[in-house]
């Protein structure tokens, strides 16, 4: 028998399922949209094959209740616009938690494609006391069953052996050909317990001793504020001081090249225009990354969901519910994804409010701006101790600003035009693992590639501008005085807006760059101040008082044509996008108004 050439990859979520394709395929990817729809998939080839593994979205039965369930559905029925018809599937699931997905094993068998089953999770399994006969199983399900650890490689040679179709003497598992007996297939736990082919893990003492903490009603939610505040330390305790070095180290470069190069134009292009923006900006990159460790740290140990259960019960008071805390937590790296992944929220009417608010979260572009200005205008001094610093606070302030705004937003929402009953919330809890090295380190190898690519295009192009802008007409060889610049004149122009905040033309160009790219107003403002330390050139021109409501404004506003694209390409029309954006900067204008009177009037 021939090797299958498009394979199916299905699974409930949280069971290791990306894990296994990331082992399968290694850096062989690549996401895309399906056809017709805007959910999006992961494709990619075997190592050292020809073989094409999708990466199906996750999913508890074939009776699909969302977006993307249907999608997987569509493909395994081979239904599916611009999609292959498998020749294979490989079914993961949690085999601590065989009992739960029986069902959906027998659904899938019954789509008569040659199926494996493959039991995730195999060392966790063994070291709580659990047994499955795979062989035994495999018979009675009429299907290949192996155990694997998708997280520590092994098991995995039973793959490639059915990937290739062999299934001679040598192979002890069966395979099910098309038109197998799947579908009359009755294997139950009750079964398979009887039958001594199936013991259940005990439960871990160790998970269950700490959910006692992790979720009782006043300690739970006190714990994962401390989760929050020991991340912002790390963030100006760590990741700050190294970003500072990395900044200077750049900039010393800078400087030793230009000494290296001709009093001209060409100089002036490549040091003012190029490499001071982008430096500025990539000296960030410590804090950002940082700020995915813990989120990747805290996803991977399971407390994640354990946050997902504590969010719910504050959320539904303004009408939503767990479901869109998985959305909105990622927004916190970036709203585009997050957005898009409100697509698992099965009611229209959470998943709506869930986009609209989901761009107050701060997101990591953000922090860049936050970080220079608090650096700038805040002392570092101690607020509570060691344990909280005065820079760590007021970044907290910045992230609590932007959630009270969602939270504040969806109220609205679900009191006026997206009124209905609240849709009830059931997730699974995995175990507490320790996280492991090999997934944090490719979820923050991932972020720094997605930085610097960004940085390497956007920022790049949109500094050059910029600085174009700033410096002509030309003046021979020289460039331009930046005062007298078609950029001075843009400035000019929206100044009068900016005054009652209490900033200036240069703070106002940022802004307007910060809609290609949030964090390219640091870069921005570098090579608008050129060679003078942007904190210093900050602290004359707009003060204390103009800093902080600098601040207000740029975590309520939206600021980002990436979110506005990806809003109207969710909700399939230009009303939400367009309404989204003159609220959030009604109420950024407003809120960094407010912010500014109060502080002047406090003489700060």
């Amino acid at each position: 028998m021939s090797e299958f050439r498009t394979i199916g990859l299905i699974g409930p979520p949280n069971v290791g399922k990306s894990t296994l394709f990331n082992r399968l395929t290694g850096l062989r990817q690549k996401v895309s949209n399906y056809s017709g729809v805007t959910v999006e998939h992961r494709s990619g080839r075997l190592r050292g094959t020809s073989q094409v593994i999708l990466d199906l979205p996750g999913v508890w039965s074939l009776q699909p209740n969302s977006e993307d369930q249907h999608i997987a559905v569509s493909i395994l029925k081979g239904t599916q616009p611009g999609v292959d018809k498998l020749d294979a599937v490989l079914l993961v699931v949690d085999g601590t938690q065989l009992h739960r997905y029986l069902t959906l094993i027998h659904e899938v068998l019954a789509c008569h494609l040659p199926t494996m089953v493959l039991l995730n999770m195999a060392d966790e399994l063994h070291a709580r006391n659990g047994f499955v006969d795979t062989l035994a199983l495999a018979r009675d399900l009429g299907a290949p069953v192996t155990l694997i650890s998708a997280a520590r490689g092994t098991g995995l040679d039973a793959i490639d052996h059915f990937l290739k179709g062999e299934h001679g003497a040598s192979q002890i598992l069966p395979v099910l050909q098309r038109g197998g007996n799947a579908a009359g297939c009755v294997t139950d736990c009750h079964t398979l317990r009887h039958s001594g082919a199936y013991r259940r893990p005990h439960h871990s003492k160790f998970t269950r001793a700490l959910d006692r903490w992790a979720l009782h009603p006043v300690l739970g939610p006190f714990l994962c504020i401390i989760a929050i505040l020991a991340a912002f330390q790390i963030i100006f305790r760590l990741a700050y001081p190294a970003g500072q070095a990395l900044t200077n180290l750049l900039n010393n470069f800078g400087l030793h090249t230009a000494a290296l190069l001709p009093d001209n134009l060409v100089r002036a292009i490549l040091i003012d225009g190029m490499w001071n923006g982008v430096a500025s900006i990539v000296g960030f990159l410590p804090q950002i990354l940082c700020l995915f460790l813990v989120i990747t740290l805290l996803e991977d140990s399971g407390y994640m969901a354990r946050a997902a259960v504590i969010a719910d019960r504050t959320m539904g008071r303004v009408g939503l519910n767990g479901r869109s805390f998985l959305p909105l937590l990622s927004a916190y790296a970036c709203a585009v994804p997050a957005i898009m992944g409100t697509r698992a929220i099965p009611s229209k009417r959470d998943r709506l409010a869930t986009i609209l608010i989901a761009p107050f979260m701060t997101c990591s572009a953000r922090l860049p701006v936050y970080a220079l200005l608090i650096a700038a205008f805040i002392p570092a001094r101690p607020l509570l101790g060691r344990f909280l610093g005065l820079q760590a606070a007021m970044m907290l302030a910045l992230y609590a600003i932007g959630l009270l705004a969602a939270l504040f937003t969806a109220k609205i929402l679900h009191s006026t035009m997206l009124k209905g009953p609240g849709a009830s919330f059931a997730i699974e809890l995995p175990n507490y693992r320790a996280p492991r090295v090999r997934t944090v380190a490719l979820a923050i190898l991932d972020r720094t590639k997605v930085f610097l690519s960004e940085v390497a295009t956007v920022i790049l192009v949109l500094n050059l501008v910029i600085w174009f802008l700033a410096h002509l007409p030309f003046h021979g060889t020289q460039a331009g005085d930046v005062g007298s610049s078609i950029l001075a004149k843009i400035g000019d122009a929206i100044e009068p807006f900016l005054r009652p905040l209490g900033l200036n033309r240069a703070v106002g160009i940022s802004l307007l760059t910060a809609f290609v790219a949030r964090e390219s107003v640091v870069s921005t403002l570098a090579t608008l101040y050129g060679s003078v330390n942007i904190g210093d050139a900050l602290r004359a021109d707009i003060g204390l008082a103009g800093a902080i409501a600098l601040l207000v404004f740029f975590a309520l506003a939206m600021q980002c044509t990436a979110t506005l694209a990806v809003v109207r390409r969710e909700t399939n029309s230009w009303k939400w996008p367009l309404a989204q954006f003159a609220y959030m900067t009604v109420l950024a204008y407003s809120g960094a108004f407010i912010t500014y009177r109060i502080v002047s009037a406090l003489h700060f």
